[in-house]
């Protein structure tokens, strides 16, 4: 996903008050709801609008947005696509967003009658606590290992005079083995405050996962190039691998493997109670011609294939 500056999107300033950014959803909204557009752009700029709208008109969205930009990437213009990771909401991100909450808009633009919604009683004192959620990002490894990992979250706070301000926990987090991307730990109690005794809600952790130096993961799936010399991929051979959590894996080339070409190593992924796979895609290294005696080796190796052609075969 690109870096969006959502306040680009919206056409407004960084220090644009609510209601202005509300008037400004809905102008793009009035020009680009695919219900009365005739833009060709007009359901992937909506689809941007809205995102933008869902981040800047809540307190606590905008306030950790606001401090991403603030970061090292600020200068660009734009905080990285995982923006929010490390910060705790008080509700689900762009994605989980009750679509009722663009619906009176709607209603006001477009002339649509008023939807009836249940109010919730005013007589409901003893309520649990709302349910926090985060998005964090994990190296391949932590996900690979699972076990016991510090995560540090910084929480948008709403004070009395409206103002945000940004407090700080650290949480000890037992990772369990093989977690795929995607997926939520949750963490009992550590959400927000219950009213009238009734208990505090719980904290969802969506893990994510860095970009890693030599393996993508693809839900429970591994990939990851694997380097061999000439002639093991000419003779084949077993050819070690280093997983994740530091253990050797010892792989079979067969011979005669060109580059490119796809090993698949069952139950070698993430592990789990349904472990994911290892993909590993054959790329041949070719040592140079550094010195006099390796520039000999391929002379009589040019002489002993001179009927190879790599053009004809690969064509």
């Amino acid at each position: 996903m690109a870096a969006k500056d959502f306040y680009q999107v919206l056409g407004v300033a960084r220090d644009a008050p609510a209601d202005e950014i509300k008037q400004a959803f809905r102008r793009l909204a009035k020009k680009y709801h695919p219900d009365v557009s005739r833009e060709a752009d007009a359901t992937a700029r909506m689809a941007e609008v809205n995102e933008a709208y869902a981040t800047l008109s809540d307190p606590e969205r905008r306030a950790a947005y606001d401090a991403a930009l603030a970061g090292p990437r600020g200068a660009e213009g734009f905080p990285p696509p995982d923006w929010d990771a490390g910060f705790e909401f008080s509700h689900p991100g762009f994605g989980g967003i009750d679509p009722r909450a663009f619906e009176d808009l709607f209603d006001d633009m477009f002339g649509r009658g008023r939807r009836t919604r249940g109010a919730r009683s005013a007589h409901a004192y003893d309520l649990r606590g709302d349910d926090h959620h985060a998005k964090v990002v994990l190296d391949l490894e932590d996900l690979y290992r699972g076990g016991p990992r510090a995560v540090t979250l910084r929480s948008p706070r709403v004070g009395p005079d409206g103002r945000v301000s940004l407090v700080e926990r650290t949480l000890e987090v037992k990772i369990p083995p093989g977690l795929r991307p995607g997926q939520s730990i949750r963490l009992a109690g550590q959400g927000g405050a219950g009213s009238g005794g009734a208990p505090a809600g719980d904290l969802l952790l969506q893990v994510q996962v860095k970009p890693h130096a030599r393996f993508t993961v693809a839900g429970a799936d591994l990939s990851a190039e694997l380097p061999v010399a000439p002639w093991e991929a000419a003779l084949g051979g077993v050819i070690p691998v280093t997983m994740p959590d530091g253990a050797a894996l010892r792989v079979r080339v067969p011979a005669g493997a060109q580059s490119g070409r796809q090993l698949t190593v069952r139950g070698r992924g993430l592990p789990g109670s349904r472990p994911g796979d290892l993909f590993l895609r054959v790329r041949i290294v070719v040592p140079e011609a550094a010195d006099a005696k390796a520039r000999e080796w391929y002379e009589k190796m040019a002489q002993a294939f001179a009927d190879f052609d790599p053009r004809r075969v690969s064509s």
